[in-house]
């Protein structure tokens, strides 16, 4: 089966490593929230899912088998080695209008956006008076680092813990909105082209702490990526909920992956076999191909969403490993 950017290869459940082990039951919850959009060829099973609640691991894994066949991903000329990636929902302090100590906006689409193909640069947003009267009144909160702002928007998503005018807080989401079509661009590769950072080690941690010793040099850096993100403010009433992803539902952490649509379509499980970047240890688990990035693009390349907090920033920030995948297609 050939996609318009990868290949899919016949395999089998034999193939998957450690296919045995995996606790599939927080891959089901990703399984049940894909079912509210299902992916082509999907609806008859989903339909099953709905009335089918797995007694034990052993029973998940056979319901799987009996319904499911397995596929290899592979790049159109073979190649069945890609790279995986982590992100991660960022928690950020803010406030709803401008302090002394918080002074970078977050914006919602400006008004222009849909008639200035491309819209100004990251560069220009800054510094131009044309294309700040534009953004003025499209401030939905103020932060205090400019990098917490950068992270937000090559997240797609976070929390923000909100000061409002009235000295209350409260906790809200920024989900993806548009951005300025200009093309993305990594800091860190720039970092490591200017001999800034070794090769392998441009992991946020690393950014971040290169910021703090060049402050005067901060603009030039973030000005290295044209992109601009622009978001909208949506309630959190579940703090135990995650972001909605490009298939449009929830993403549970460990269990939901970005992918190149182009190569897996939204809403198809998948079987990762990996490494986690701080131990090293083997991943090897079922997820659910459940969004999207400007930088997933290829036929084995997966963005493992990690979720929220301290650990999940950890692994992400970390995460470049080498991946091999298989996709489950319903038989038939």
């Amino acid at each position: 089966m050939e996609r318009l950017r990868a290949r899919w290869v016949p395999a089998g459940f034999g193939e998957l490593p450690g296919w045995g082990v995996d606790t599939l039951g927080e891959f089901y919850t990703a399984l049940r929230q894909g079912c509210a959009t299902p992916a082509p060829g999907w609806a008859t099973l989903c339909g099953q899912l709905r009335n089918h609640t797995p007694s034990d691991n052993v029973a998940a894994r056979r319901w799987l088998e009996d319904r499911l066949k397995v596929y290899r991903v592979e790049s159109l000329d073979g190649e069945p080695t890609g790279l995986v990636t982590g992100y991660y929902e960022p928690l950020v302090a803010a406030s709803r209008r401008p302090t002394d100590a918080r002074r970078v906006p977050l914006y919602a689409p400006p008004a222009d956006l849909a008639t200035r193909k491309p819209w100004y640069t990251r560069q220009q947003a800054d510094t131009l008076p044309e294309a700040q009267a534009t953004l003025k009144g499209r401030e939905l909160a103020w932060l205090e680092d400019p990098l917490d702002a950068l992270v937000l928007q090559i997240q797609g998503s976070g929390r923000l813990r909100i000061t409002e005018p009235d000295g209350s807080e409260r906790l809200v989401r920024v989900a993806y909105a548009a951005h300025n079509e200009q093309p993305y661009k990594s800091i860190g590769r720039w970092l490591i082209d200017q001999g800034e950072l070794k090769a392998g080690e441009a992991s946020w941690p690393a950014i971040k702490d290169w910021a703090r010793r060049n402050p005067r040099r901060l603009n030039e850096m973030l000005w290295q990526n044209p992109r601009l993100v622009f978001f909208r403010e949506e309630p959190l009433p579940d703090p135990n909920q995650g972001p909605k992803g490009a298939q449009g539902v929830p993403l549970t952490p460990g269990r939901s992956v970005a992918v190149d649509p182009q190569s897996i379509p939204y809403g198809t499980p998948m079987w990762l076999d990996t490494t986690e970047p701080l131990s090293a240890k083997p991943l090897q688990r079922l997820v659910m191909a459940q969004d999207t990035g400007s930088a997933i693009s290829g036929a084995v390349r997966a963005d493992f969403f990690w979720g929220w907090g301290a650990e999940a920033e950890a692994q992400a920030g970390r995460m470049k490993q080498a991946l091999r995948t298989w996709v489950l297609w319903p038989k038939g």
